[in-house]
């Protein structure tokens, strides 16, 4: 979350950066600038209630000391009331500092100044297109038919052991996806990652601290027993590693990669665009993150965008990136580049990673500091981008390498699948 000190010195500037997520935040920013007055005037008042305390309290000893016990006893009862007074203030602090999160939690991060304007999709920039769209055979399918013709995934058993979205993946389709996520992980360990293995369920104070909770909480799988929620994304677990944490300004970077299981609800979805693996309750998706000095954290951004890019053009598939728009980006991001795979078969461009940059907002949510060269404590930089999400890596594969014969492999993924050819 945005911190108050920056929010009560720069209004102006939060007030018009969140006019390009299309939020007039004018009246919550004013009520947080108002209950932080409050908080500030309440603290003021029990400081020095306490200072008068703890003043009172050694001219008591004194007295004591000099026999003057009658003045010493009139002086405890002063302190008595004085107890009574800061007891009934420190309540109204807390209920301030509660009423402050609270409104801190609902203001989205500022965005970048390069983020364009724009109230959806259709107005994100494109900023870099590679590969060339292949030309396929005639009679070429979409791969939910792909799938069922050569047996790789059963969309309808997934329905039957579970419900739409949670397909099952079988024989060299359960393979490719194995070899996807290998292939995935070895890159990113190559490129200085260190791999986590990551608990599948959270608990709230990690939805809070990445920024899931409260925004996104209807979109994610709550266990109610006992307060946990299936992640949405290895971020979550990967980034909450952080939590509390105070590193040592020498510790920076830190890059880490996990592979996850992902857990969407997805509200709401429905549709020809949610055919087959195009949008999923349950998916696979290999995760980078990186904790970053303030001052050079947008070169690793470059950085992670340019690790994506080797990945696609090692699997030859024709892709391009967007630099989203300020009313298409997540709660969290102050800039995010989504990639997008080309299907050929539904020719449309399938979204298949995010790289985002959120400054210090989800630090501030996650307490995460460190010290810097002065000493002083300081709020890093996280980052993340998928590297990648498999599904529609998956679907891309199957439409663009679908020849008469069968799906070739990308030549990069033959080691890991032990085949060449699906057929």
């Amino acid at each position: 979350m945005l911190q108050v000190p920056f929010i009560r010195e720069n209004k102006n500037l939060v007030i018009a950066g969140l006019a390009k997520r299309n939020i007039d935040a004018t009246k919550l920013i004013e009520e947080v600038i108002s209950v932080d007055e409050e908080r500030r005037r309440i603290q003021t008042e029990l400081d020095g209630l306490l200072a008068e305390s703890n003043s009172l309290s050694k001219e008591i000893g004194n007295l004591f000391k000099s026999g003057e016990t009658q003045k010493a006893n009139i002086l405890k009862e002063k302190t008595s009331q004085i107890k009574e007074v800061t007891k009934e203030l420190n309540e109204a602090l807390n209920a301030k500092a509660e009423a402050l999160s609270q409104l801190l939690y609902k203001i989205p991060n500022i965005p970048n100044a390069i983020v364009p304007l724009g109230n959806s999709a259709e107005d994100n920039e494109e900023v870099y297109k590679e590969g060339d769209i292949p030309v396929l055979h005639e009679g070429a399918l979409p791969h939910w038919e792909l799938a069922k013709k050569y047996d790789i995934i059963d969309f309808e058993l997934g329905n039957k052991i579970t419900g739409a979205g949670f397909p099952v993946y079988k024989g060299k389709g359960a393979k490719l996806q194995r070899a996807l996520i290998t292939y995935f992980l070895d890159k990113n360990t190559e490129a200085g990652y260190t791999e986590y293995q990551l608990p599948l369920l959270v608990n709230e104070a990690s939805g809070f601290g990445t920024g899931q909770l409260p925004d996104k909480e209807g979109q994610m799988y709550h266990v109610t027993e006992d307060n946990l929620y299936l992640i949405p994304t290895a971020e979550v677990p990967g980034t909450n590693i952080f939590r509390d944490v105070l590193l040592n300004e020498s510790d920076l970077p830190i890059g880490i990669t996990g592979y996850t299981p992902c857990f969407r609800r997805e509200a709401g979805s429905y549709g020809a665009h949610v055919r087959g693996l195009n949008r999923l309750h349950q998916f696979d998706k290999v995760e980078i993150i990186r904790i970053e000095h303030p001052n050079k954290s947008y070169q690793a951004l470059d950085g992670m965008v340019n690790h994506v890019k080797t990945i696609l053009q090692e699997l030859k598939l024709p892709y391009r990136i967007l630099r989203l728009c300020g009313g298409d980006m997540g709660f969290t991001s102050a800039l995010t580049y989504d990639f997008e795979v080309f299907s050929t078969a539904q020719n449309r461009w399938l979204e298949i990673s995010s790289v985002s940059n959120f400054e210090t907002f989800q630090a501030n949510r996650l307490k995460l500091r460190f010290k810097n060269s002065e000493g002083k404590n300081e709020l890093p930089h996280t980052l993340n981008g998928s590297s990648l999400a498999l599904p529609r890596v998956l679907a891309g594969i199957l439409e663009n390498y679908q020849t008469e014969k069968g799906i070739v492999i990308p030549e990069v993924l033959q080691k890991y699948t032990g085949f060449s050819i699906i057929d």
